[in-house]
């Protein structure tokens, strides 16, 4: 439920171009390098990005989320990214927002070419400059846990 009067549409139009350009911040292709002061202009403040999956989940801030990708980008290790969302479900109540997404990625990491896909849950709030994002949280397929089929 959106606020009085609000145009559902329109503000799940904003989410979408927010994970868009959180996609787009994150992938380049051979050549190319990655957008990723971008990614200051999508979070709050103190935004959070949390990899889940390890023995213990990896929450960072966007500047140290993006430090170690960065320096992989520069030493050449990582020359090629790609992440891209292929479904979701987007619930909105008033200025609060969660979309769980699930993406599909591809790269060249140490010369080797990767494939993956997994699901993210993203929550937004709606600020005095905008809708932004609070916090990612994502984990990867891996044997024994698959993507369920509602959410393909």
């Amino acid at each position: 439920m959106t606020a009085e009067g609000e145009d559902p549409q329109a503000v799940r139009a904003v989410l979408e171009a927010l994970i868009r350009r959180f996609f787009a911040a994150v992938s380049f292709e051979s050549g190319q390098r990655p957008a990723y002061d971008v990614l200051h202009d999508l979070f709050i403040e103190d935004g959070k990005l949390i990899k889940a999956g390890g023995a213990r989940p990896e929450i960072t801030t966007v500047e140290q989320f993006i430090e170690p990708r960065q320096r992989s980008v520069d030493s050449g290790e990582l020359s090629a990214f790609h992440e891209s969302e292929t479904a979701e479900i987007t619930e909105v109540f008033g200025d609060v927002a969660h979309r769980f997404s699930t993406y599909t990625k591809h790269g060249v990491l140490g010369g080797t070419p990767f494939t993956g896909r997994g699901m993210i849950s993203t929550q937004f709030v709606r600020t005095p400059e905008g809708w932004k994002l609070i916090s990612m949280a994502w984990d990867d397929e891996r044997t024994g846990l698959t993507i369920p089929d509602r959410y393909r």
